[in-house]
C-alpha cells in the first residue's frame, strides 16, 4: 500500500519553541486517522508542517511525494495542489461568491482554462450537494453549508491527502455528523487519505479510524477508544 505521509524522528517547532519531539508517523492511501489531544498539544502545528506552513528542520518527512526537508518556497503551491485542507472556521472569502472562492483556489494552484475550472467547480459542489449554491455569497449559507463548500474547495485538485483541522468545531452535533458523512464519503470517492485533528469524540466513535493521541510532546497510537477515558484525557481544556 502506498504511503501518503511518512515522518521519521522529526522535531516540530513553532518559531524557536520545540512543540513535538521524536515524531514517527505513517499514513497510507485510503486511510482515515484521527489526531486527538488537548488544545495547545501540537495537533495544528503537526498539520501545518505537513502542508508547508511550518518548516521541518529535524528528522525526515515525506508528504505526497515531497521531501519536507528539501521543500523550497516555490514548491509549496504544488505540494498544496496534492493536499486538500479543511479548516474549523471555513476560511471562505466573504466578499465573493462560492464560485469565485473555488476559482481563486484553482488560479492559485495553476489552473488556466476557465471552462475546465467551471466544470470542476460544479463537479465538486455536486459531490457535497451544493451545486445549486454556486452563485451564493458565504453569508447567505448556513455553517454546515459553508463547511460543505470548504470540503468542495479541498477536493478541487483531486488530492491524495485531506488534512482537516477541527472541521466540526463550529457546528452543532447534528450538522457535525452530516459534515463527517460528507467528508468521509467524498474522500472515499476521491480515494484520498484523511488526517483529521478533532476534539469531537462522538464523531470518532461513529466513524471509526486509527486514533493518534498527541500528548507529552509526542504521538501515541491508541488501540481502542474504550481503553481510555476521554474526560480524563481532556481534563483542563
Amino acid at each position: 500500500m502506498e504511503k501518503v505521509i511518512s515522518i521519521k524522528d522529526a522535531q516540530i517547532f513553532q518559531r524557536e519553541e520545540l512543540v513535538l519531539n521524536n515524531i514517527n508517523f505513517e499514513l497510507n492511501e485510503n486511510e482515515i486517522v484521527y489526531l486527538i489531544g488537548k488544545t495547545g498539544s501540537g495537533k495544528s502545528s503537526f498539520l501545518k508542517t505537513l502542508f508547508g506552513e511550518l518548516t521541518l528542520k529535524v528528522g525526515k518527512g515525506d508528504v505526497v511525494g515531497y521531501d519536507l526537508l528539501q521543500l523550497k518556497k516555490a514548491d509549496i503551491p504544488m505540494l498544496r495542489r496534492k493536499i486538500g485542507i479543511v479548516f474549523q472556521d471555513f476560511q471562505l472569502l466573504t466578499d465573493r461568491t462560492v464560485w469565485d472562492n473555488l476559482r481563486f483556489v484553482m488560479q492559485a494552484t495553476g489552473w488556466k482554462d476557465k471552462n475546465l475550472m467551471e466544470k470542476r467547480a460544479i463537479e465538486v459542489l455536486k459531490m457535497v450537494g451544493l451545486e445549486h449554491k454556486i452563485n451564493a455569497m458565504p453569508h447567505a449559507l448556513s455553517g454546515g453549508e459553508q463547511q460543505r463548500v470548504s470540503i468542495a474547495r479541498a477536493l478541487l485538485n483531486k488530492p491524495e491527502l485531506i488534512l482537516a483541522d477541527e472541521p466540526t468545531g463550529n457546528l452543532d452535533p447534528e450538522t457535525s455528523e452530516e459534515i463527517m458523512r460528507v467528508l468521509i464519503a467524498v474522500a472515499k470517492e476521491a480515494k484520498s487519505a484523511v488526517l483529521m485533528a478533532t476534539h469531537d469524540m462522538s464523531m470518532v466513535e461513529k466513524f471509526p479510524g486509527r486514533i493518534i493521541r498527541v500528548e507529552n510532546s509526542g504521538l501515541k497510537e491508541i488501540d481502542h477508544l474504550n481503553k481510555f477515558d476521554p474526560f480524563s484525557t481532556f481534563l483542563g481544556e
